[in-house]
C-alpha cells in the first residue's frame, strides 16, 4: 500500500493486503449504505472452534463476490456474519484441555464447566474470524453474531416454547445415533460411513414348533454382521413371496442364548437374495429394524449400555416406547458387562459350543463412525425431544414448487422434495453440557413444563417457589438454532427495522451435503415464525477437491490450507502439517513422500487475489472442481500483468489530470476498446446474474489480458508516438487510463486488494474518476449495448486478422519478430482497401511492415507463403527472408521423421491380429494418428517445394 502515486517494480501481495483490508473496515465501508433495493446474505455460519478450510474460502469468495458487486451497483447491502457455538466441538475441545490438567469436565460440574467454555471462546475461539479477513471478506463485522449470544438464545427460546404449545415438540422414545464415547445423539451429519472389511455370521435359530422343518432341518439360518445385538431380537423376518419360507410366517423360532420364542414374520424389507432370505429384527438395534418393528408392533428390547456394553439387564418396551414389565427377557450371566466387542467374540463363541454356528464369511460393509470420536456409532434407543415437522415441510414444499425460492442448478430442488416428501421426525435435544439448554423443567414426579424461564413456568403454571423443579439437562441440537439464522440475526422476534429491510434475504450460498440438514430447516422455520421464505434463492456449489478429483482429507495428505497458498509455505513446515498427528508411521511416509512429489520446492506465495480468481474460474454450476495448482499460478501471472500494465499505463501519463476528450479525436482503437469494454461489463453482469462465476471471470480475464494489455496498449502506440495529433495523443491517453480504471471496477469484486492498491494511483489521473475513498465504495461500470461501437469492432478484428496471419507465418516460418516484411493482399474488397487506408499505420506498426500492397488476380507476386485473414489472402515473400539450405534441411529431417512414424503405423494396422484382438478404442486411435500424420507430411512436402523454388 504505498501513499504516493506510483506502484513499486514488482506487486507483492504481502505488502498490500492486510492494510487494505484495515482501512477497509476502520472506515466502515462494509455496513450497509447504498439508496437501492436491498440486497442481503447470511453467511453459513462456520463453527467457532474451526479454521479456514479450501472449502471455506471458496464459498467465501462466491459471496464476497456478489456482496461487493451488488454494494457497487449501489444497493443497500448487508453480508450478516456470525459463527455457530458447534456443541460437540467445542465441548471436546475444552474437555481436551482438562485433561491435559487432568481433569474432567463432571470435575468442574456444569455451571464451572460451561463458564470455562466461554473462556476459551474469548481467547482461542475467533480464529476463522481473522481468516476471513484475510480472504477479503466484505462482511458486516459490527453486526457480528453468535448462535448463543443473548438475542440469539432468546430467539431459540421463543421457537421451542412456541412449537411446544402448539404440540410440534415432543419427547419420546425412538432410535437415534448415538455415540459411545461422547454419550449423545448425533445428527447424520456428524456420521462418516466408511468401507471396512468384517463379517458376515450364520447362525441356526430352532424352529419352536418340532413338527416344522424348512428342507428337513428344524432350524432357520440367519445371517447377521452384528451378533452381539441378537439378545435383542424380537423377530425373524422373511420376504412374504418367498416360496422357502411360506409355511412358516406365523410361527416360531428359539432365540438362542436368550432361550425365548420370536416369531416369523413376513415383510417385504427382506432381500430373498442377501444371506438365506432370512433376517434377525432387533428394533432397538438397528434403524432399518426399527421400521420393521413398528409396522408390525413389535417389542423393543435394548441390550447396550450408553457405553456400548452389554447390560445387566434390558430394557423392554413395547413400540410406542412405553415400559414392558412382563415381556420374558434376560441377559446370560457370562455377556452382562462386556463391552461390545468382548461380547461379540462371546457371542459367537457361545453359538459355536452349543452347535449353532452354520458358518462364517468375509463380508465388506459400510460402519457408522462418528466424524469426532471416530468411534463405531449405536443406534441407540433414548428419550430425546423432537420437533414433528411434517405439518411444517408442507408450506415449505410449497415455497419451492411454487418458485418462491430457486434453487441453482434446478435440479438440486429433486433432492429437496425427495427429503421433504419423505420427513422424519427431527432430533433435536443433545447429550451436552455446551449449548442451548432444553427450557423445559421438572418436578419431582417427572411431569414437564415447558417455558422461556424458570420463573415463567412457576408463574405460568401456578407452582409455588418451595416446590423443588429441576431443568432438562439436554442441549440442542446446533442445527436447531442455525434453522433460524436468517431471521434471528436480524433481532427477531423484535420486529427491528433490519427485520424489515433485509429479510428475506436475497440468495443463500451454500453445498450440497446440507441441503437437508440446514436449507429445508432455515425453510420450514422461517416461514413458521415470519411468514416469509428465508431467501429467495439458494446457489449450491460442489466441493473442492484435489487436482486428481479426490476429496480432500488429513488421511490422504492432500489437504491444501488456503493460507499456505497466500502466503506460502516451505517444503518441510508443508510435510511437518500434513503429517502431524499421524499414528502410523508408514502412513506419514507415504504423505511425505507424495508431497515431496507435488511440492518440491513447498508453495511459494500466490496472495489472496490469485486464490479467489482461481476459485470463481473453477464455479460452475454445482459440480465439484479440481483444485488446479497450474491454474492459480496462471493468475498469479494475471496479477503480475495487470499490474505492469497499470505502471506502463501511469508511466505514459505522467502526473497529468486528463479530462474527457472530445469525441471526434478518438483514434479507431480507442473507440475499439470503449466498445469491447461497455460489452464485456454486459457480459460480466449476465453471467454473474447466472451465477456462471466461472464464465464471468473468463469474461474479464479475456478483456483485459488479451484485448487490453495484448491489443490495446499495443494499438495505442502509434497515437501516443505521433507529435502531429496532440489531440489524438491526449484522447489515447485518456482511453488508456480511463478503461484501465473501469476495468478495474469491474475486476475489483473478484480480486478486491490488487484492484484497490492501482486503482487509488490512477483515480488521481483522471478528472472523470468516481469521487470515493475507495474502489470498494465506488459505482460498478456501466455496460450496455448501446454504447458499443460495431463499426470500430469490425475494423479492429479486420486488423487483427491480418496481424495474426503475417504472425503466424513468421512463427511458422522462423522470421525473426522484429524483421520487417512487405506483404501483398490478395481477393481484397472496396471495404478492406478503404480500411486499409485507414488503419495502415497500426497495421505497419503491430505487424512489423515496410510496405502493403494490393495485388489484383492478374498480378504477378513472388513466391510466398500465404495465409488467410477472412477471405483475404496475405501474401509474403520469402526470398531473402530466410536460410534456404537450413530450412531446406529442417524441413528434411522432420518429413524423414513423420514417413518413418506414418510406416511404423501402416505396419500394425496392417497386422490382423493387432486390428482384431486390441481394443477398439485403441485401434481408431492409431488410424486417426496416421490420418494427422499424413496431412502433417503433405503440409511439409508443400512446404518444401515452395522453399525449394525460391
Amino acid at each position: 500500500m504505498t501513499k504516493d502515486n506510483t506502484l513499486d517494480t514488482k506487486f507483492d501481495p504481502a505488502q498490500v493486503e492486510t492494510s487494505w483490508y484495515q482501512f477497509w473496515e476502520k472506515n466502515g465501508f462494509f455496513k450497509p449504505s447504498g439508496s437501492g433495493p436491498a440486497f442481503s446474505i447470511a453467511i453459513p455460519p462456520p463453527n467457532v472452534t474451526g479454521s479456514l478450510h479450501m472449502g471455506h474460502a471458496f464459498q467465501d469468495t462466491l459471496m464476497d463476490t456478489l456482496v461487493r458487486y451488488h454494494r457497487m451497483k449501489g444497493h443497500n447491502t448487508l453480508w450478516q456474519v456470525g459463527t455457530d457455538h458447534a456443541g460437540i466441538a467445542t465441548q471436546m475441545v475444552v474437555e481436551r484441555l482438562l485433561a491435559q490438567e487432568g481433569k474432567t469436565r463432571h470435575d468442574l460440574g456444569r455451571d464451572a464447566f460451561v463458564n470455562k467454555v466461554w473462556e476459551w471462546k474469548e481467547s482461542s475461539g475467533n480464529t476463522i474470524t481473522q481468516q476471513l479477513r484475510r480472504m477479503g471478506a466484505s462482511v458486516d463485522w459490527s453486526r457480528e453474531r453468535f448462535t448463543m449470544d443473548e438475542g440469539l438464545s432468546n430467539a431459540v427460546k421463543e421457537v421451542f416454547v412456541r412449537l411446544y404449545e402448539e404440540g410440534l415438540i415432543y419427547r419420546g422414545k425412538r432410535l437415534v445415533n448415538w455415540d459411545p464415547k461422547f454419550h449423545t445423539a448425533i445428527s447424520d451429519l456428524e456420521v462418516e460411513n466408511r468401507d471396512e472389511k468384517g463379517f458376515l455370521w450364520h447362525f441356526r435359530y430352532p424352529l419352536a414348533d418340532g413338527t416344522k422343518t424348512i428342507d428337513g432341518k428344524p432350524y432357520l439360518v440367519v445371517a447377521t454382521t452384528r451378533p452381539e445385538t441378537m439378545l435383542g431380537d424380537t423377530a425373524v423376518a422373511v420376504h412374504p413371496d418367498d416360496d422357502r419360507y411360506r409355511h412358516l410366517i406365523g410361527a416360531s423360532v428359539v432365540l438362542p442364548l436368550a432361550n425365548r420364542p420370536i416369531p416369523i414374520i413376513a415383510d417385504d424389507y427382506v432381500d430373498p437374495e442377501f444371506g438365506t432370505g432370512c433376517v434377525k429384527i432387533t428394533p432397538a438395534h438397528d434403524f432399518n429394524d426399527y421400521e420393521v418393528g413398528q409396522r408390525h408392533q413389535l417389542p423393543m428390547v435394548n441390550v447396550l449400555t450408553p457405553d456400548a456394553a452389554v447390560r445387566q439387564e434390558p430394557e423392554v418396551f413395547d413400540h410406542q416406547g412405553n415400559p414392558l414389565t412382563d415381556y420374558p427377557c434376560s441377559i446370560p450371566e457370562s455377556l452382562a458387562n462386556l463391552p461390545r466387542a468382548e461380547a461379540r467374540k462371546a457371542v459367537v463363541n457361545a453359538m459355536e459350543q452349543a452347535g449353532l454356528l452354520d458358518k462364517i464369511e468375509e463380508h465388506a460393509l459400510k460402519v457408522p463412525r462418528g466424524d469426532r470420536s471416530g468411534e463405531i456409532i449405536e443406534p441407540m434407543l433414548t428419550d430425546q425431544w423432537y420437533v414433528s415437522v411434517k405439518a411444517l415441510a408442507e408450506p415449505a414444499i410449497r415455497a419451492v414448487e411454487s418458485g418462491d425460492i430457486r434453487f441453482i442448478p434446478k435440479q438440486w430442488e429433486n433432492t429437496y422434495f425427495a427429503w421433504m416428501r419423505d420427513i422424519q421426525d427431527w432430533c433435536i435435544s443433545r447429550q451436552l453440557w455446551w449449548g442451548h439448554r432444553i427450557p423445559a423443567w421438572y418436578d419431582d414426579n417427572g411431569t414437564v413444563y415447558v417455558g422461556r424461564s424458570e420463573d415463567e413456568v412457576r408463574a405460568k403454571y401456578q407452582i409455588p417457589a418451595d416446590k423443588p423443579l429441576h431443568q432438562d439437562e439436554d442441549v440442542l441440537d446446533t442445527w436447531f438454532s442455525s434453522a433460524l439464522w436468517t431471521f434471528s440475526t436480524l433481532g427477531w422476534p423484535e420486529n427491528t427495522a433490519e427485520l424489515q429491510t433485509f429479510h428475506p434475504t436475497s440468495v443463500l450460498v451454500t453445498g450440497f451435503d446440507i441441503i437437508f440438514f440446514w436449507v429445508a430447516r432455515m425453510i420450514m422455520m422461517t416461514l413458521k415464525f415470519t411468514g416469509q421464505v428465508p431467501f429467495h434463492e439458494v446457489y449450491v456449489h460442489g466441493l473442492v477437491r484435489d487436482g486428481e478429483g479426490q476429496k480432500m482429507s488429513k488421511s490422504k495428505g492432500n489437504v491444501l490450507d488456503p493460507l499456505n497458498i497466500i502466503d506460502g509455505i516451505s517444503l518441510e513446515e508443508l510435510i511437518r502439517q500434513r503429517t502431524h498427528g499421524m499414528m502410523k508411521p508408514q502412513i506419514a511416509a507415504r504423505i511425505e513422500k507424495q508431497t515431496r512429489k507435488e511440492f518440491p520446492e513447498g508453495i511459494a506465495p500466490h496472495g489472496t487475489d490469485a486464490l479467489r480468481f482461481t476459485f470463481l474460474s473453477l464455479a460452475t454450476t454445482g459440480r465439484d472442481i479440481k483444485f488446479d495448482m497450474k491454474r492459480l499460478e496462471g493468475y498469479r501471472n494475471f496479477c503480475n500483468k495487470l499490474w505492469n500494465a497499470a505502471r506502463y499505463v501511469l508511466m505514459q501519463t505522467g502526473e497529468a489530470v486528463l479530462s474527457q476528450p472530445d469525441p471526434d479525436s478518438l483514434t479507431v482503437p480507442d473507440r475499439w476498446i470503449r466498445s469491447r469494454f461497455v460489452r464485456t461489463v454486459a457480459e460480466y453482469e449476465n453471467h454473474l446474474a447466472d451465477y456462471r462465476f466461472d464464465l464471468a471471470a473468463k469474461t474479464v480475464y479475456d478483456f483485459i489480458w488479451h484485448q487490453y494489455c495484448d491489443w490495446y496498449l499495443e494499438l495505442s502506440k502509434p497515437a501516443l508516438s505521433d507529435p502531429e495529433s496532440p489531440q489524438q495523443h491526449r484522447a489515447t491517453l485518456h482511453t488508456l487510463l480511463d478503461i484501465l480504471e473501469q476495468s478495474l471496477r469491474l475486476l475489483h469484486p473478484m480480486m478486491p486488494f490488487i484492484t484497490e492498491e492501482i486503482w487509488q494511483k490512477v483515480k488521481s489521473r483522471l478528472e472523470n474518476a468516481p469521487d470515493t475513498p475507495s474502489i470498494m465504495v465506488a459505482p460498478f461500470p456501466a455496460g450496455r449495448d448501446e454504447g458499443s461501437d460495431r463499426d470500430a469492432e469490425r475494423d479492429i478484428a479486420w486488423l487483427q486478422s491480418i496481424i495474426e496471419a503475417v504472425r503466424n507465418v513468421r512463427g511458422e516460418m522462423n522470421i525473426a519478430p522484429g524483421k520487417l516484411l512487405d506483404i501483398y493482399l490478395r481477393h481484397t474488397d472496396g471495404d478492406d482497401r478503404s480500411r486499409l487506408d485507414r488503419l495502415n499505420k497500426w497495421l505497419l506498426k503491430l505487424a512489423r511492415l515496410s510496405s502493403v500492397t494490393v495485388a489484383e488476380e492478374k498480378d504477378e507476386v513472388p513466391v510466398s507463403a500465404t495465409a488467410l485473414a477472412g477471405h483475404m489472402e496475405v501474401l509474403i515473400p520469402m526470398k531473402g527472408l530466410i536460410d534456404k539450405e537450413a530450412e531446406l534441411a529442417r524441413l528434411d529431417k522432420e518429413i524423414d521423421r513423420l514417413t518413418k512414424d506414418i510406416q511404423r503405423i501402416e505396419g500394425k494396422l496392417s497386422n490382423e491380429k493387432f486390428v482384431a484382438n486390441a481394443p477398439e478404442e485403441v485401434v481408431q486411435k492409431e488410424r486417426d494418428k496416421l490420418t494427422a500424420n499424413r496431412s502433417a507430411l503433405a503440409k511439409l512436402n508443400d512446404k518444401r517445394s515452395e522453399i525449394a523454388s525460391l
